[in-house]
């Protein structure tokens, strides 16, 4: 059954994407704030954007700076995210109260946090406001990532080196389940229709994970191994 949402709640229908912790360094003063809303913009020039509600300390850091660096955190440091987004860094050096230690990032001031499985590094290339949030617009000036996490895509074979998920609230995630969807072939025969050639490819597709389910199941069944 279908329920009718709040105009305000919408975006949460699109929430459940990694938290990312932006760091930040101006004046020998640095800061750190969780930020749901991050989307890569352009493959080329290499743009990722973060939007920040003004109110927000990060707001002027990266203004005055011009640049800013993105920790991907693990589910290790969930409640650190949770705790980093309720407090402000006009208050205090969220830093130095949390302990969290961090190395030098290689082409930008902002420092970088340990423990984090992803890094990008950012020049400000734009800054765009959107009704009450500014879209900072970053360009990619350096990336690294632990090679236990990821290969071309995360790997999420390991629990502790999967990205951190911001479902809403204080409410968090990982991904479970990796999977590969059938790449699309062409129709052999050029008269074949297209509406065939597309049947015949998603018929496949639930063959396979048809056959994925009744291996799971059997698994299931029969049980951890002796």
């Amino acid at each position: 059954m279908r329920k009718t949402l709040d105009e305000l709640e919408a975006r949460r229908l699109l929430t459940g994407g990694p938290v990312v912790l932006v760091t930040t360094s101006w004046r020998a003063k640095t800061n750190v704030m969780p930020v749901a809303y991050a989307m890569p913009l352009s493959f080329k020039p290499p743009l990722v954007g973060i939007a920040v509600h003004p109110s927000r300390h990060t707001h002027d850091m990266i203004r005055f700076s011009e640049e800013f660096a993105i920790n991907v955190p693990g589910r290790s440091l969930m409640h650190h995210v949770q705790y980093l987004g309720s407090v402000s860094g006009q208050e205090l050096d969220k830093l130095e109260v949390t302990k969290l230690p961090t190395f030098k990032a290689r082409k930008v001031e902002a420092p970088l946090i340990e423990g984090c499985i992803g890094y990008i590094e950012c020049g400000l290339e734009d800054a765009l406001r959107f009704g009450d949030h500014t879209l900072f617009v970053g360009r990619v000036v350096a990336a690294s990532v632990d090679d236990e996490a990821f290969d071309e895509t995360w790997l999420l074979a390991d629990d502790d080196y999967k990205p951190l998920h911001y479902l809403g609230l204080n409410r968090y995630a990982v991904l479970g389940e990796k999977m590969e969807a059938r790449v699309p072939q062409p129709a052999e025969e050029p008269e074949e229709k297209l509406e065939e050639a597309v049947e015949g490819q998603l018929e496949l597709g639930r063959e396979e994970e048809e056959k994925r389910r009744e291996e799971e199941e059997r698994r299931r069944r029969e049980g951890p191994p002796h």
